[in-house]
């Protein structure tokens, strides 16, 4: 038996069908650990072992480069291949690329034209606002292009797109829109939403080019089907040939990327297109235990939009799903502490442990815990609290403001949000105050005094000046939580994220919510910068294993010995603002992400909810989420704290060192040991 059969033969019986059903369209629905990148590869492996096509007669789409590599490396280590083993398999961006450098010419473009990137786009937008005379905080580039995005991804070029009703705004969008488009095309030059667009045109309108393809590729495999969005799906029906041999491989349950463009029903629809498709359903799962898989699909089982299975193991049945209860976010993210330090530690790597949260913000009252006690922790695709461009803007302005000869601190609040003052004019300042041995503060008011700055210039920083000025009179008679919020206000910090609507910038207006409730924390402005100065200076990189921070979106695809899944309650998980924009969509989405989270733990997995949570630094009443609700008493270990029933009762926020005695772990008393030798140094 050679390696190829032997690969096949280890496949179960639903794989093993999946992987030798080669002809027409085929879609196989893969559950959570499943083991569908190993059926993608196998079936790849057997077309070619099989002599039914040429590498190069392959094409083979993922959702990532990483993805791409891991599949190429895996191909090669059985055929034997060169470098190249399989020179159409690559994300949709890559292989459009490869088409447009062939074909450019039919399109108006010379084959070596380039690829804008972010930056890019953003400098010729802002010189379109410019030129067309457009307000510039009204229409900044990540709003226009956010717009440019969502039209591209629906398939529409500027003479494609037909507006009825819509806003004076919209129309001004449009026409940067149309205005950019032949920019790019003068700068014989693509973005990265083109290269699929331009790949659909050039399909469409050369059918001469669409038959070359047709006749190359005689199978196409697509791995994470449910996250193709409408141009993407287009792309791949324009490709696929009369023989119909395309594969796609996914999971309805883990479609959880609506807001970046993805539609589920391009999965959904899959076998209506294709009227003779064979699906084939991977429900043996090799990752969970039979409790956390029984939860995770009871769960999901509340959805109606969806291909149906239920996944299944052989695995022993392990721990019960823990649900604890906390009074709030603060004792939940202390209590979770606990348990890691007490129980998983024992039991686990620390690499091996993952806190996936709803909401990036949620992080810092973990990040905050384990820095208290000394736990070494990683945020994976995202920043660290503190360490999050919106929270050090805030945090800059709160510094100046509590002492004027902290420059570094004023520098960056110039250009938060920009004032059209640039390098030579820092450079001119800076210069002075070495000469003259003055702070920038004070640089920058002499020469004010002396008329060396130009117009423009000297008006932004007369208004820039007096408004710290002002402020710091203000925080005479303020608490420091509510004189932020008049900074942010009055800078026009906080107009400039709500101006661009994207989800990035609300990411930023929810961390500086949570800034502010962090503030509540502390008695005073000069105790709260301590905070954070040390905070951040504190060396994170501990030797050996760190926990896992990470948000529900970010942790698809990855897996977890032990997975905690805090803040599940309404308003929060479900998410309100999504449930608002789309409804009983959106909610279906959502149960989609928890189910996500549920099937990232192979061996433990631990939901939780406070009863009150601080929300825009009120305490506001939390009620459980409606998907506690939906998972089986079964299979759940449900903890209750002991409710203290007194009609004046206080939520403790006291964040200082001097708790009761009576609280005690391991981490806190490394903590108060540690601060005691730092006391006696």
């Amino acid at each position: 038996m050679n390696s190829i059969d032997k690969l096949i033969e280890n496949l179960n019986k639903e794989q093993k069908e999946a992987v030798l059903s080669t002809e027409g369209p085929n879609l196989i629905v893969a559950g959570a650990g499943s083991g569908k990148t190993r059926v993608l590869t196998t079936r790849l492996i057997h077309i070619i072992n099989q002599k039914k096509a040429f590498p190069n007669q392959i094409l083979c789409v993922t959702f990532t480069n990483k993805a791409a590599r891991e599949m190429q490396n895996r191909v090669m280590q059985h055929l034997k291949g060169s470098s190249n083993a399989i020179p159409w398999l690559g994300t949709f961006h890559s292989i459009s690329v490869k088409f447009l450098r062939r074909h450019a010419e039919a399109l108006g473009y010379k084959s070596n034209f380039t690829i804008l990137d972010t930056e890019d786009q953003k400098k010729l937008l802002r010189n379109i606002v410019k030129a067309e005379d457009l307000d510039a905080k009204k229409f900044s580039p990540q709003l226009i292009m956010f717009h440019i995005d969502q039209w591209k991804n629906k398939g529409l070029l500027p003479k494609d797109i037909k507006l009825e009703k819509s806003g004076s705004i919209i129309k001004s969008i449009l026409k940067v829109y149309e205005i950019y488009q032949n920019k790019t095309k003068d700068l014989n030059a693509f973005d990265f939403g083109d290269l699929i667009l331009f790949c659909v045109k050039l399909f469409e309108e050369h059918e001469d080019i669409k038959k070359i393809y047709h006749n190359n590729f005689k199978y196409i495999l697509v791995d994470e089907f449910q996250d193709t969005n409408f141009i993407q799906n287009k792309w791949l029906n324009l490709l696929v040939n009369n023989a119909q041999n395309i594969c796609c491989v996914g999971d309805d349950d883990q479609s959880i990327y609506s807001w970046r463009g993805a539609e589920i029903k391009n999965f959904l629809t899959f076998d209506k297109i294709y009227k003779n498709c064979k699906v084939f359903k991977l429900e043996q799962n090799y990752r969970s235990t039979k409790n956390i898989l029984e939860t995770a699909s009871h769960l999901i089982s509340n959805n109606s939009n969806r291909v149906g299975k239920k996944l299944w193991s052989s695995s022993n049945q392990g721990e019960l799903v823990k649900l604890n209860c906390y009074r709030t976010g603060k004792e939940e993210a202390q209590g979770v502490s606990d348990i890691i330090e007490n129980k998983i530690k024992r039991k686990y790597s620390l690499n091996d442990v993952s806190i996936l949260v709803r909401a990036i913000y949620q992080t810092r009252e973990f990040e905050e815990r384990f820095l208290q006690v000394g736990i070494g922790y990683r945020v994976l695709g995202g920043i660290k609290f503190y360490e999050r461009a919106e929270v050090k803007d805030a945090i800059s302005y709160l510094r100046i403001i509590n002492q004027k000869f902290d420059d570094l601190a004023l520098e960056r609040v110039i250009g938060a949000p920009k004032r059209g003052i640039g390098e030579s004019t820092l450079n001119q300042i800076y210069t002075f105050g070495k000469l003259n041995k003055l702070c920038l503060e004070d640089s920058i008011m002499k020469i004010l005094e002396k008329g060396d700055f130009k117009p423009k210039i000297k008006t932004s920083l007369i208004q820039l000046i007096n408004m710290i000025l002002k402020w710091r009179k203000d925080s005479q008679n303020m608490k420091h939580y509510d004189l932020l919020k008049l900074v942010l206000d009055e800078s026009g910090y906080s107009s400039m994220l709500k101006n661009k609507k994207d989800l990035e910038n609300e990411n930023r207006l929810e961390n500086l919510k949570e800034l502010l409730r962090a503030m509540q924390d502390y008695d005073n402005l000069q105790n709260f910068l301590e905070h954070v100065a040390l905070a951040t200076s504190i060396d994170q990189e501990w030797e050996g294993a760190k926990i896992n921070l990470m948000t529900m979106h970010a942790a698809k695809g990855l897996e977890f010995d032990v997975v905690f899944l805090p803040g599940w309650e309404e308003g929060l998980f479900p998410h309100q603002k999504s449930l608002e924009e789309k409804g009983d969509f959106a909610l279906e989405e959502e149960r989609r992400l928890a189910y996500v989270g549920i099937t990232r733990a192979k061996k433990e997995a631990f939901l939780s909810f406070a009863m009150k949570r601080a929300y825009h630094g009120d305490w506001m009443d939390a009620l459980p989420s409606r998907f506690i609700g939906e998972i089986p008493d079964e299979s759940v270990e449900k903890n209750e704290i002991e409710i203290i029933k007194t009609d004046d009762f206080e939520f403790n926020q006291d964040n200082s060192i001097e708790f009761d005695d009576e609280y005690r772990s391991p981490g806190w008393d490394r903590y108060k040991k540690n601060k005691m030798l730092k006391w006696k140094k």
